[in-house]
């Protein structure tokens, strides 16, 4: 799943990559099970290749990363998050278009 662009987050790792990343971050929450989910990986995928060196870009299996998704209350899946300098900036629930998440991320970087 982890490629150039993309990032597997961990429960392990979140902390470093994310919370303390010097660059915007887009979380994608997922798990296999999910059909939802499995119909934006594309999308994710897109993103990270579109924002590669700008925004880190990723995913966080729920089923493998529990402690993390707890943490940020994830309670529905897909649950997308962009976090700038540590803090929750956006959060999108469910699946959502390119455009939604290029509006955001765009925004974030301005």
């Amino acid at each position: 799943m982890a490629s150039d662009v993309m990032i597997e987050f961990t429960d392990a790792n979140f902390q470093a990559e994310a919370m303390g990343s010097d660059m915007p971050v887009l979380v994608d929450f997922w798990a296999e099970w999910c059909q939802p989910c499995r119909m934006l990986a594309p999308t994710i995928e897109e993103l990270a290749g579109d924002y590669a060196g700008r925004v880190k870009v990723g995913k966080m299996d729920v089923d493998s990363n529990k402690e993390t998704a707890m943490q940020f209350s994830i309670q529905s899946i897909p649950t997308v998050i962009l976090i700038k300098n540590g803090e929750v900036v956006n959060k999108f629930v469910g699946m959502q278009s390119k455009e939604a998440f290029s509006a955001a991320l765009d925004e974030t970087l301005a």
